[in-house]
């Protein structure tokens, strides 16, 4: 979703976004840490890499490489790599097996884009030496947009649907400012390309190039677009007559896509079906229109990868639509589509890309294409088009999403975890979703060493294409201890195995992302003891803990904030808050009064982590005694856990927690800690990163009147979901503490 929402953003303002194989791993504080766990000489060799295929003359850095500890560990490492990437890039010995695909790029000057921020202040940044920097105003109008880049940027920005980035933009002059980190300053300050040559004489045989491209410029009739199209396409053939090389490939791209324009030539090619299998054959819908008054005959198709043509000789008539109707096999040996990045198996920082020639790239590229050869005024250009499937939807009209190529069968698992406190079986729900029509087989799981199932398989068949089963194993884990995956498998009658599930990822911003993973489940069978604590839970942002808890046994009914009073919470032992949501629930702030009730006449209330933005009331006032909420988090999921108060009934009952629950934590220890509290709270466990002062306020423990309040910072919402044995003890003990006296 990250990926498309960064490719939805380039989209509105025009950009080319590439990757490196580095892995979003979560949030880190230092890029010593960050570098580490990317593996630098990888990434940094993925950046020269980039900088050698698009040849820039300036690069710009977004964030700083002095700030390291100050910023975001991934934000300061791209611009470490940046900074050592920029002279790498030149040196033909360095990374050589690149050169010979991509030569060597020595780029003119390395920025910095600089701010106040950086400064501390407006006022610092206001009497700083600017010297060094160059400024740009960047709140340039276009008339023919009707927008200015600020604008643009805005309605960029807010393609981060998931992060919350919407933007309303500002309007007027906006200045930017460069601190130039290596290459020489320009003398005018207000123009970071001064003294790089932009024109077409940069390339060999270029000028005339460059001329011919003034006039059509000049000559140029927007209401008339067509009447350029002669003058374009005697330039494309000028650009083919250039020597093999980057400015011929990209140019030659940007000619192609402007005589397209110029023409108003619509292609599409449109599959019956969004999804076809492996040797299947489908139905495909051609539909071709040149909407101007251009010469164009369509001269031929070569249908990709079937290395099929077909000659055609079709002259395409002003605005007249022409239809062409085939079908199309698919390779019995055609690779499922998926993201190449997670084909493999990725470390915690670095995904495995076999093909080199993939990295950089945002998107698998699509193996079904159809090239298109048309002879325009006397030149032949061939414009290659993916295979698509569209649809009307009675609300959106015509939608696109890609032609995917996937499993016969199709497998899923329900739930992602099952976690189990006792010895008593559960029931694993599953799903096959067939591929194609009329698939029969035998579905099974696969179980981690002395766990079993009731069946040990289940037979299967399914007519209809898209159509799916649902079915139940009964699942028992082993007498002690066990931690292990469940896998799922279906075999057809041909013999061949699938056990790979679908994902589909489905938003009106993006494209449909059709994603293969294999099925899987967590399994922990747990040495845990539980109450019948009756829970009743708010949900905050995200939210997977409810069903995390309802996995052990817990009963757990969801309330809905805006209509919870006193009378409402009777009956109830704990309540709980979800993570973030005093951030996310405005009316939470006017109901402290009836937690507080609920907590004194003797409830237990667990109020998981919220951020200091945007929090709508203070932290001092979240808790029935005052603390301060703080930036403060440990994001090495491995630092060690200390006990500040061992005989505390939280570390001790039901279950005795030790060194060993915070074994196997995902990718931090906690959050948001407060750093400020009242004597009234009880600090249960200190931890802290490498080079840290200790951290003590993970877990703060009050007792009010006949109840206890729970403030808690570690990250539940990803332990609980990743099936963490010693979370699920902890947790278990959050929820008893108010039981402690009653069972002894």
């Amino acid at each position: 979703l990250r990926t498309q929402e960064l490719l939805a953003a380039r989209r509105v303002d025009g950009g080319d976004q590439l990757f490196s194989r580095a892995n979003d791993f979560g949030f880190s504080k230092h890029p010593d840490e960050t570098l580490e766990i990317w593996n630098k000489k990888e990434v940094l060799k993925d950046v020269v890499r980039t900088i050698r295929k698009l040849k820039p003359d300036i690069i710009i850095n977004r964030f700083d490489h002095e700030s390291a500890g100050r910023t975001h560990g991934h934000h300061t490492s791209s611009a470490l790599l940046s900074y050592e990437a920029f002279d790498l890039a030149g040196d033909p010995n360095i990374y050589p097996e690149q050169v010979d695909i991509y030569g060597t790029w020595a780029p003119k000057r390395l920025f910095f884009n600089t701010s106040w921020w950086f400064y501390g202040s407006r006022e610092k940044f206001a009497s700083a030496d600017k010297s060094n920097l160059c400024s740009v105003d960047v709140g340039t109008f276009y008339p023919l947009l009707g927008k200015s880049n600020t604008e643009i940027s805005a309605a960029s920005r807010s393609m981060h649907k998931c992060q919350g980035m919407g933007r309303t933009p500002t309007r007027g002059a906006s200045t930017e400012y460069l601190e130039l980190l290596k290459g020489k300053m320009p003398e005018d300050q207000t123009n970071p390309f001064e003294g790089i040559d932009l024109s077409w004489n940069r390339i060999e045989g270029g000028a005339p190039i460059g001329k011919k491209l003034d006039q059509i410029i000049e000559d140029f009739d927007l209401s008339k677009p067509e009447n350029s199209l002669e003058a374009m396409v005697e330039l494309y053939g000028m650009i083919q007559a250039l020597p093999e090389g980057h400015w011929k490939t990209l140019k030659e791209a940007q000619a192609k896509e402007i005589i397209k324009n110029m023409m108003g030539l619509f292609i599409d090619c449109i599959a019956e079906d969004a999804l076809a299998c492996p040797g299947d054959s489908f139905a495909l819908d051609i539909e071709i229109i040149n909407r101007s008054k251009a010469n164009a005959v369509l001269k031929n198709i070569r249908f990709q990868p079937a290395d099929r043509d077909t000659a055609l000789q079709l002259n395409l008539e002003a605005n007249q639509e022409y239809e062409l109707s085939t079908t199309l096999s698919i390779p019995v040996d055609q690779k499922y589509s998926t993201p190449f990045w997670i084909n493999d198996k990725a470390s915690l920082g670095m995904y495995h890309v076999e093909d080199p020639s993939l990295i950089g790239l945002p998107e698998t590229p699509r193996d079904f294409l159809l090239d298109f050869t048309l002879e325009i005024n006397g030149q032949n250009i061939t414009y290659t088009q993916p295979i698509e499937y569209k649809s009307t939807d009675r609300v959106k009209g015509e939608v696109y999403q890609p032609f995917e190529i996937i499993p016969p069968v199709l497998v899923s698992i329900n739930e992602k975890a099952f976690i189990f406190g006792s010895k008593e079986s559960k029931k694993m729900g599953v799903k096959v979703r067939a591929g194609r029509s009329n698939i029969k087989g035998n579905l099974r799981p696969e179980l981690p060493k002395g766990w079993s199932s009731s069946p040990e398989s289940i037979p299967f068949e399914i007519v209809e294409k898209g159509a799916s089963l649902d079915f139940e194993f009964e699942v028992s884990p082993p007498q002690g201890a066990s931690e292990g995956y469940i896998g799922l498998r279906a075999q057809l009658e041909d013999g061949t195995e699938h056990q790979e599930e679908l994902i589909q990822i489905e938003y009106e911003h993006i494209p449909t992302q059709s994603i293969l993973k294999r099925a899987k489940a967590k399994a922990v069978k747990i040495d845990l003891k539980i109450d019948a604590s009756k829970i009743a839970y708010i949900m905050g942002a995200g939210d997977e803990v409810p069903a995390s808890l309802e996995q052990i046994g817990y009963k757990v009914d969801l309330l809905d904030a805006s209509t919870i009073s006193s009378r409402a919470l009777e009956g109830y032992d704990v309540l709980i808050l979800g993570i973030r949501a005093y951030n996310t629930i405005e009316d939470l702030q006017f109901l402290n009064p009836t937690f507080f009730k609920f907590v004194e006449q003797g409830g237990t209330m667990i109020v998981q982590y919220n951020t200091t933005w945007g929090l709508g009331i203070k932290s001092e006032k979240i808790g029935p005694y005052p603390f301060k909420i703080s930036r403060d988090r440990v994001t090495d999921e491995f630092a060690q856990m200390r006990f500040l108060d061992v005989d505390h009934p939280i570390l001790n009952y039901p279950n005795k927690i030790g060194k060993a629950d915070f074994e196997n934590w995902v990718q931090e220890r906690g959050l948001y800690f407060p750093n400020e509290w009242d004597e009234n709270y009880t600090p249960i466990l200190s931890t802290n990163d490498k080079g840290e002062d200790p951290k003590d306020g993970s877990l703060l423990v009050a007792q009010y009147g006949e109840g206890y309040y729970i403030y808690t910072g570690l990250s539940w919402f990803r332990e609980l979901p990743a099936g963490v044995a010693g979370a699920y003890r902890l947790f278990a003990n959050m929820i008893s503490v108010g039981n402690q006296n009653k069972e002894r």
